[in-house]
């Protein structure tokens, strides 16, 4: 049950948002354009952002720890890529034809991400379809092997088992492909083979006994669609070395994980995929994203070949974005302070959860991490499911009202710090939480019911 007080309050500091919502949901379902932005009791409507900060309809300011989802690790408006970008738009937004940034971004990417040839689309999901559809040809292989609650873009080909519900994906150590919902086709699931996360024994059996269908293992290296959950030492190189003992394309979705680390989580682990996908936050919110790899697999594209298209593909705004965020803001010395600064967060609430001794865990990688409400330890899907999502809402609820946003909305997601962040506002982000946790100590784990996600 979630505090009344709380979620009063909120009601309080957020009434234009209701009252937008009341008139949205009329014409846009639940009011929102991604089913990710919505949240009980309603969505919260924003105006702006500068910098960390985030101001929403009523007027509220926030310490922004969202960061649209990851995307903005460079912070809101960054001015030197309003600056850059103002230029831009003045020479044309899109040409119809190649971009001659196109091939500066191409170098600057295979070199920073160790990569031998890139393409570029628009969004992470357009990146992810694309990965798959190349392994496919590459191998004239046909299913694709994915881990269980991680998610991969809003398309029909990994639209599977990305939130089953408890008890629908059968046995954990080999589980069933559950459909997303209503709309994406059986044909999804029949294409794809599901494994646990972090469960080395089982995903080589399910690759041993399934090797001469499989044409790629795709993942992200660091989970962050059930919070953050680190791969176990030995997992990532046990899947190198399945995938090059079994002609399978190793595909690490670094969608996220990729503006997290200098070079991705495939260079902080140091195990090479194949091929990769990234996004987000290589553009600083413009929408960019990238497919890239070994030249023999990607040299599967082209006329005649296998298909990869679109009208907005390397767009000058986007590419030009991108150029400004990894030359001129993104640099590794910053990403490093930021970290510092995820590593103080995390430190700061595990004290605070044993002197108040509340029931959760923190996880922490890089420029984010996640918090357990009611659950000791996630290592996977099945682990994450225990998760006690009332107590999540009621620390959400507890944090917006002292002005901060301390992660992406939902008890699946997680916090990330960009360069802009500063040590006083990590501080005050751990103090809100230390000022809720009283609140949170008493909310009984019996009354709190996990709720479908």
């Amino acid at each position: 049950m979630r505090s009344i007080s709380n979620l009063d309050e909120f009601r309080k500091r957020t009434e234009r948002s209701r009252q937008i919502y009341n008139e949205a949901k009329e014409y846009i379902p639940y009011g929102v354009n991604s089913n990710y932005r919505y949240i009980d009791p309603y969505p919260v409507y924003f105006k702006s952002g500068k910098g960390s900060k985030l101001y929403d309809v009523d007027g509220n300011e926030y310490i922004d720890f969202n960061m649209a989802f990851g995307a903005l690790t460079i912070g809101h408006s960054h001015p030197k890529l309003i600056n850059g970008i103002k230029e831009r738009i003045e020479s044309g937004t899109i040409i119809g034809f190649e971009y001659e940034g196109s091939l500066e971004l191409a170098k600057l990417i295979t070199k920073i991400y160790n990569l031998d040839m890139v393409r570029f689309s628009s969004t992470g999901g357009e990146a992810t379809q694309a990965a798959v559809r190349i392994a496919r040809s590459y191998t004239s292989k046909k299913k694709i092997l994915k881990f269980e609650g991680c998610y991969h873009g809003s398309h029909d080909s990994l639209l599977v088992s990305v939130k089953p519900p408890a008890g629908k994906g059968g046995y954990s150590k080999y589980p069933l492909p559950v459909l997303s919902g209503p709309g994406v086709v059986q044909s999804a699931a029949d294409d794809i083979i599901v494994a646990p996360f972090n469960d080395i024994e089982a995903v080589s059996k399910i690759v041993e006994k399934n090797y001469n269908d499989i044409a790629a293992i795709i993942l992200e290296p660091v989970a962050m669609n059930m919070g953050l959950v680190i791969p176990k030492e030995g997992f990532l190189e046990t899947l190198r070395k399945l995938s090059d003992e079994y002609n399978i394309v190793l595909i690490f979705d670094e969608i996220k994980t990729g503006s997290k680390h200098y070079g991705g989580a495939s260079s902080y682990f140091n195990v090479k995929p194949d091929l990769m996908t990234l996004g987000k936050a290589i553009a600083g919110g413009f929408p960019l994203s990238v497919v890239g790899g070994k030249k023999e697999i990607m040299s599967v594209l082209g006329p005649g070949k296998t298909p990869h298209a679109g009208t907005f593909n390397s767009n000058p705004l986007s590419i030009d974005a991108s150029l400004i965020t990894l030359k001129d803001i993104f640099l590794e010395r910053d990403i490093r302070k930021a970290e510092e600064i995820s590593k103080e967060i995390a430190k700061g609430y595990k004290d605070i959860i044993e002197d108040y001794k509340i029931p959760m865990n923190v996880n922490q990688w890089s420029l984010s991490g996640s918090l357990y409400f009611g659950i000791d330890s996630v290592e996977n899907w099945r682990d994450f499911l225990k998760t006690n999502v009332s107590l999540w809402y009621e620390y959400l609820y507890g944090m917006m009202n002292k002005g901060i946003i301390p992660a992406a909305p939902g008890p699946d997601e997680q916090w990330t710090v960009s360069i802009v962040h500063t040590l006083e506002e990590a501080n005050k982000n751990m103090e809100a939480f230390k000022e809720i946790s009283e609140s949170l100590k008493n909310v009984k784990s019996e009354e709190a019911i996990v709720e479908s996600i």
